[in-house]
Parts: C-alpha cells; structure tokens; sequence
C-alpha cells in the first residue's frame, strides 16, 4: 500500500472513529446536550481534530442522518417482497411506525430537527436521503395505480398525502401530543386511526 492510500485509509478510520463516539452520545443523551467538545472527549482526541474532518456540529449531524436513513430503508425491505402493492404499502406504513418507536432519537434527527438540512443547504445539496426514501414510497403508490387498486393518476401527489398522515400519527406521539388519552390506549388510537385510512384510502384514492 503507498503513501496517499494509506493516508486516505487513515482518513476514512478518523472519520469513523469520529462518527461512532458521535453517534454514541447523541443517542445516549440527546442531540441537543452533546457540543464538538463532548465527542472528542469521548474519542480522546481534540475538538480540533474533529474540525478537520467534519465543518461543525451540523455537518457532524448530518452524517448521522444519513446512517438513520440507511436503518430505516432496511426496515422497509421485507416489506417490498410483498406480492400486492396495497400489502406493501400498508407495511411500508406500519415500518414507518416501528422505526421511529425503536429509534427516536434518529427519528427526530431525519424529520424533525432542521440541524441536518441546514448543513445540507450550506453545500448547496439535494436531500437525496429523503428523496431516496420517498421515491420507495412513490414507487409502490405508482404500482398501485396501475394495477388499479388507486384511480388517482399523480402518484406523487398521493404519497404526499399518505405519508403526511403516517409521519403526522408518528410525530405527535414521539412528541407527546397524544396526552389527552390514557397511556394504555395512545399506541391503539394510533393502530385505529392507521387501519382506517388504509380502508379509507383502499375504498376512494
């Protein structure tokens, strides 16, 4: 191995290393409680070491993000081995759930907090996470479309829809929105309100 490569080895292990005690501590603590300080503490290095591989903490961020996104769109696969496109839809949704239940925090990191989108907007990007996540959503309302299932023509327009209420139910119970119920019924309410707009939408979409 030369020189150059050995060096962008040790880059690319850097960056890792930064990452994962990042990581670490955000879940561990919240996002918000954890400073550029706290991770190099944690990775006994400096903060300005950490500077060197990542601008600030957004971009710090961001790169997490991206790690949520991955987990997420691996929950989704079982869910695309499904033969009927409604089937994959009506999982695809209740994976949404089960994602965001078992990872908050990274929830709130990909759809709630505006730190990573603000980095994203610093380099002038795509959010091509979301537009990733999306287009898995758009694919299978577009399958549903043409096997009949949905009359309307804008497959897009609809999952918008779709995923405005899913991601809504999702949202205002990771954010304790649903208090007005009993604990015992917030998660049932949930499931209710979910089955009915699958037969909602099953019926008139």
């Amino acid at each position: 191995m030369g020189i150059t490569e050995r060096k962008e080895r040790e880059k690319e292990e850097m960056r890792k290393l930064i990452l994962q005690g990042a990581q670490k501590l955000f879940l561990e603590n919240g996002f918000e409680k954890v400073s550029i300080r706290n991770i190099a503490d944690a990775i006994e290095y400096s903060p300005a070491t950490i500077y060197l591989y990542y601008k600030d903490k957004n971009d710090l961020l961001y790169a997490i993000h991206n790690i949520g996104f991955q987990k997420m769109i691996a929950e989704f696969q079982p869910a695309l081995s499904l033969d009927a496109p409604f089937d994959r839809l009506v999982e695809l949704g209740r994976r949404y759930f089960r994602f965001a239940f078992e990872n908050p925090e990274f929830f709130d990191l990909m759809f709630i907090m505006t730190a990573p989108i603000d980095a994203m907007a610093c380099r002038d990007d795509i959010w091509d996470e979301g537009k990733a996540a999306f287009g898995i959503l758009v694919k299978c309302v577009q399958d549903c479309i043409d096997t009949g299932v949905f009359k309307t023509r804008d497959a897009e327009v609809a999952s918008m829809m779709i995923w405005s209420m899913v991601h809504g139910n999702t949202a205002l119970f990771l954010r304790k929105r649903l208090e007005m119920f009993e604990e015992n019924r917030r998660k049932e309410v949930m499931e209710e309100a979910f089955n009915l707009f699958v037969e909602t939408i099953r019926k008139g979409l």
